[in-house]
């Protein structure tokens, strides 16, 4: 039985020079720990995924590096997924410090932000998710793509991606709990019938993922609430993008000659 257990150490350099990560690196060969992948997570933080077969080398590792003048430990402990994912991708996902369930991106982070949804699209159970963002800023093209990355099949309940998509009853295999259903609270809100809505509490009572474009406009037009939404993602073409929901509402926006103005 492999007793291996997986540690996330991020350390913040105080004083860099030469031959430091050869140095932390000799150190934890000598402790038999081994490094699974190493990456620079953030201004002059290093973070690294490590392996140890007895905790014990770990707490001797702590103190040592608690002794090194040129590093100062940040974090030790096992690898949360933002943790797997700032070393995979060299940055932090933000989070907001007053909802720990907001996580923000921008457009320049869609990797990112695939492979963080493609880990919570491989939960097991419902999950409903809310993402925000303004038109054509990479919001359905993430979720098809996380799908993909976690061998999900997606399905439309209500859509602009092509054209203007309200669907009011599923085939039954569509109803499996395996499926990723995606929700536009726009479109469902203003172009949608009761059976649309009876579908989607069907949908809401299924033991799966569900992502819903525009949660703010979903929940003022339903029975839900912000309450029930266990995460929300915000992406932005830019930290300093406001997004206006007044402004997606225009008329402008609206569908044209069967195609919708909505580009996600």
């Amino acid at each position: 039985m492999d007793d291996r257990k997986d540690w996330y150490l991020e350390y913040e350099i105080k004083h860099n020079r030469p031959g430091l990560l050869g140095d932390i690196s000799s150190l934890l060969g000598m402790l038999s720990i081994n490094i699974i992948m190493i990456n620079g997570v953030e201004n002059q933080r290093r973070g690294m995924l490590l392996l140890s077969k007895d905790d014990r080398q770990i707490d001797r590792l702590i103190s040592i590096l608690n002794t090194m003048d040129t590093i100062r430990v940040t974090k030790i402990r096992r690898p949360k997924l933002r943790d797997r994912l700032a070393v995979m991708h060299g940055r932090y996902i933000k989070s907001d410090s007053d909802d720990k369930k907001t996580f923000r991106f921008v457009r320049d982070e869609l990797g990112l932000l695939v492979d963080f949804m493609a880990e919570l699209f491989k939960k097991e159970g419902h999950l409903l998710i809310g993402i925000r963002g303004m038109p054509r800023v990479g919001k359905t093209e993430s979720i098809v793509a996380a799908s993909v990355c976690a061998n999900k099949r997606w399905l439309f309940l209500s859509s602009t991606l092509l054209k203007q998509t309200v669907r009011s009853q599923l085939i039954k295999d569509e109803y499996a709990k395996d499926n990723l259903f995606i929700i536009d609270g726009m479109v469902s809100v203003k172009r949608s019938t009761e059976s649309h809505w009876r579908l989607i509490r069907e949908v809401m009572g299924i033991p799966a993922i569900k992502v819903v474009e525009h949660p703010e406009a979903f929940v003022q037009n339903s029975e839900y609430t912000l309450d029930d939404f266990d995460y929300f993602i915000e992406l932005r073409n830019n930290v300093d993008e406001e997004i206006q929901y007044e402004h997606i509402q225009k008329p402008e926006f609206e569908e044209q000659d069967g195609f919708s103005m909505f580009d996600f």
